[in-house]
Parts: C-alpha cells; sequence; structure tokens
C-alpha cells in the first residue's frame, strides 16, 4: 500500500477527499477534472504549482470541511481570497486549496458607515458598493487586488495619509479558527487576536467577513499626476521630499518610476510620475497644493482635475496583468536627501522596459499618528515606503529581472529602516523565522509567536509569511 508521509494512503486520501467533496456547497476540483487547470492558476505565474485538490467555496459555511480535511489528510492548506499575492501563497504543490474567491458580496450600511466584506471580494468590488453612497473604505491601489490579504497584511494605497491603512479601518472579523472555533474579533471581543490580525497575515485562522468603518468621500475626487522625463527625475525627487515635510493629511501622494502600459500613449521611455489623491470635499486646497508641487518641480506634463474613484483606483491596473511572472521588494526609509536620490535614481535609469516599476510612497500623516502598539503592521516609523516590483512573460527573463529587485532593494539597504511590508514582499521569507523576527522586531514577533500558540500550535495555517509556533520548524512547509 502506497503510504504517504503522514501515514494516509492514497486510497485512503482518495476517500477522505470524496468525503470533502460531499460536505461542500460549492466544488472540489482534483487534476483531470475539467477547470482544475483554470482553477488552480494564481495571478503571478511565476508560482505555477499542482494542487491534489482545490476545494471552491460556495459559503463561508464550506470552511469548516475544508480544515477539518487539510487536518485529517496531512495536505498542506493554502488559502485563496482575491488571490492578488506576489508570494504565491494562494495555492500549494501536492496540497489543498481553500479558494473563497466566489465570495464576493459587500454590504454597505450609509447610517453607520459600516461595510461588510466577504473574504473573497476585491477592491473593485467595495468600490462600486461605497461610491453610490458617497463613501470609500482605504484600500490599495489597483482594483483586482483581494481584500481579505490587502487588510490582513496591511493595507497601503491612496488614502494611507489620510486615513490610515486598510487594517486601521477594521472593525471587526469573523474567523475560523485551526481547531474549529467561530471567533468575532474586534477591540472588545478577543482583542488580542484582533491585534494579530492586523498585520501578522493569515497567521492565526480564516477570516470569513470583514466589517469596515467606511469614510465620506467627495464625488468626484481631486486626483493629479505629474510626469517627468529622466532628465529632470533628480530635481523631482527633491521637490517630492521638500512637498511632503508639511502636507496636510488628506493629500495621498505616490511617486513612481516606469515606462507606462501603451494605452496611455507616452511613448517608449521611462516617466517618473508624481500621483496625487486629494480627499477633502474642497477641492480647492488640493488645488493650491498641487501648484505649490509645481513650484518645487516644474513638471513636463499633468494631468490634474475631478475623477469618479472607482475610475481613480483602476487606472493602473493594466501594470498588473493576471499570469504574468512576477517578483517584488520593498525597503521603509525616512530620508530622501541628495546621497538618497543619486541611488535611487541611479538604479531607476536602468529601468527602460515595460513591466517593471518604482513605487515611493509617501506615508506619515493619520498612518503615522496611529499608536505604534496598536496593530501588528511592523512600523510606523518611516516617511516613506519603496516598493520595486516586475511582471514579465517569459520565464527566461526571471534571473535578469529578480536580479534587478534585488540590486535596487540592496542599494537601500544604507538607508532602510525596521519594518518591511509584507503584501510586497515575495516567497523567499515565508519559512525565515530570522526574517520574520527582523520585519516585526522583537516585541511584536514575541506577541504574534504567542497567538500562533495559541490560535495555530499545529501550523495549519503555514503559507503565509510564517510565524512559526514554538517548537515548529519549517520543513516540508
Amino acid at each position: 500500500m502506497d503510504i504517504s508521509e503522514d501515514g494516509v494512503s492514497k486510497e485512503q486520501l482518495t476517500q477522505k477527499l470524496d468525503r470533502l467533496r460531499k460536505q461542500l456547497s460549492g466544488s472540489l476540483l482534483e487534476p483531470g477534472d475539467t477547470g482544475y487547470d483554470e482553477a488552480r492558476r494564481i495571478w503571478n505565474g511565476m508560482h505555477d504549482l499542482h494542487p491534489r485538490a482545490i476545494a471552491r467555496a460556495g459559503s463561508v459555511a464550506d470552511i469548516d470541511p475544508v480544515l477539518s480535511a487539510a487536518a485529517d489528510t496531512g495536505l498542506v492548506l493554502a488559502v485563496r481570497g482575491g488571490g492578488h499575492n506576489v508570494a504565491g501563497h494562494g495555492s500549494v504543490e501536492g496540497g489543498l486549496v481553500l479558494d473563497l474567491s466566489a465570495l464576493r458580496g459587500v454590504t454597505v450600511d450609509p447610517d453607520t458607515l459600516l461595510v461588510t466584506v466577504e473574504p473573497g471580494a476585491t477592491l473593485a468590488d467595495v468600490d462600486r458598493a461605497t461610491a453610490e453612497h458617497g463613501l470609500a473604505v482605504p484600500l490599495g491601489v489597483i482594483s483586482a487586488t483581494g481584500v481579505a490579504g490587502l487588510t490582513l497584511g496591511g493595507g497601503v494605497g491612496w488614502l494611507t495619509r489620510s486615513n490610515g491603512l486598510t487594517l486601521d479601518n477594521l472593525v471587526s472579523a469573523e474567523v475560523v479558527t485551526a481547531d474549529g472555533g467561530h471567533l468575532r474579533a474586534s477591540e472588545e471581543e478577543n482583542p488580542k487576536l484582533f491585534w494579530g490580525l492586523r498585520g501578522g497575515g493569515g497567521n492565526f485562522g480564516v477570516v470569513s467577513s470583514f466589517t469596515f468603518r467606511a469614510r465620506p468621500l467627495p464625488h468626484p475626487v481631486l486626483g493629479a499626476n505629474l510626469f517627468y522625463l529622466p532628465e529632470h527625475w533628480k530635481q523631482a525627487l527633491a521637490g517630492y521630499e521638500k512637498w511632503t515635510r508639511d502636507l496636510p493629511d488628506q493629500m495621498n501622494p505616490i511617486l513612481s518610476i516606469l515606462v507606462l502600459p501603451p494605452e496611455f500613449e507616452m511613448g517608449e521611455a521611462p516617466w517618473l510620475i508624481i500621483g496625487c489623491a486629494w480627499a477633502g470635499a474642497d477641492h480647492q486646497p488640493g488645488l493650491d497644493l498641487i501648484n505649490q508641487l509645481r513650484h518645487h518641480a516644474p513638471p513636463d506634463q499633468e494631468e490634474v482635475g475631478p475623477v469618479a474613484w472607482p475610475e481613480w483606483q483602476s487606472a493602473m491596473d493594466s501594470l498588473f496583468p493576471t499570469g504574468a511572472r512576477g517578483y517584488w521588494k520593498n525597503v521603509s526609509f525616512s530620508r530622501l536627501d541628495e546621497q538618497v536620490i543619486d541611488v535611487l535614481a541611479g538604479f531607476a535609469s536602468r529601468v527602460q522596459w515595460r513591466g517593471t516599476g518604482i513605487d515611493v510612497h509617501h506615508l506619515e500623516g493619520a498612518f503615522g499618528r496611529t499608536a505604534e502598539e496598536a496593530t501588528a503592521y511592523p512600523s510606523r516609523a518611516s516617511r516613506y515606503l519603496l516598493n520595486i516590483y516586475g511582471f514579465w512573460a517569459d520565464a527566461e527573463d526571471d534571473v535578469r529581472l529578480t536580479a534587478f529587485a534585488r540590486e535596487a532593494h540592496a542599494s537601500m539597504q544604507p538607508f532602510s529602516e525596521q519594518g518591511e511590508y509584507l503584501n510586497f514582499l515575495g516567497g523567499e521569507t515565508r519559512q525565515d523565522p530570522e526574517a520574520a523576527r527582523q520585519t516585526y522586531g522583537q516585541d511584536k514577533y514575541q506577541r504574534l509567536i504567542d497567538l500562533k500558540r495559541q490560535y495555530d500550535p499545529g501550523n495549519l495555517f503555514s503559507r503565509n509569511h510564517n510565524i512559526l509556533p514554538p517548537g515548529q520548524d519549517t520543513d516540508g512547509l
């Protein structure tokens, strides 16, 4: 009899999966089934994985039997929400995938400003539901991103300075834990778990429902993009630094360097773009601030004016196509002086191809004023967050383009500060306890270990930037 490492024969495994199939309101797909190849594909095509089975949930009630089956069979579990994870955590070779991507419901209560979101919803789902009420939940920057993973890892986006991270706007979460418990986590109920969910990734359970507090957002919002040719990048970076010193919270800027997609009709050369989303009801103060930026760094081209929020949130979606191969690195830092600008402009000047870009998020504001100990998010101290991201189609480019991201990341290390952003990390640090310790700092890391010991001592939830419970190692994760 063919017995696996976990003591389950192939025949027994087949029987257990057949039992799971009968328990699901959704479907169970195995290799050879119609739809399996489509279902196994995830957003980052670099992770070409073949799960033993994919449980496509038809309702949140399907979470329980899938968790039980994972524990019973010994199959490594991967949990997939919207599936927009660069590290490939939404799938697993030879394991069991809990695919929640069909659960995309969003309920808005305009009186209480509470927005309840199912675990497979994307930013686009939430934006569509909230915009008609003149509301927005602070989310990310690409509308295809899954809300679940974004929230559990942080949620840096277009409203970070005005309203904080996505996780800062989470009011409560319904959680299914490894032992089958159903818990509500909030500041009042299971507050330690609530703390760990906000920044600790998917380490402690499956969140079956998120409730956020939305914010009123003017319709339309004021958006701006100021474009700079390569010969003006250093001036633009210096102007950006000066301009961001005393910005009011309502101004949310992100600086990007990349070759724009063809539909932008901006040619084949790279551009530096300072994008700004003004969250104030009165557009004039925002326009005055944009005039100040023009003074510090006169643009070569620009587009400034009112725009619908869902349109703004989805404007850069084509930069991140589903199925492309991708790799990211990120650095938190506070200096943007001449030395740092020389380094940043130096590696940015190498970007002469479509698919790789560099973003510099300006933080501070509401993000920075949130108490460091309030959530498990690694650090609130830095002024800026640099993300180096790349996408390409051909596997032959893997070595060259991942090397660029690593080299750019390494060149910024002399200026880096504690606290990488989980959602902008590749998968290579997933099994590295020391990397987790460095990311969170010793105090937060120890609190996360204590929560892991309490809620997932067997490390059922290991396909993430993993917090290892005491006594566990990384073998087989």
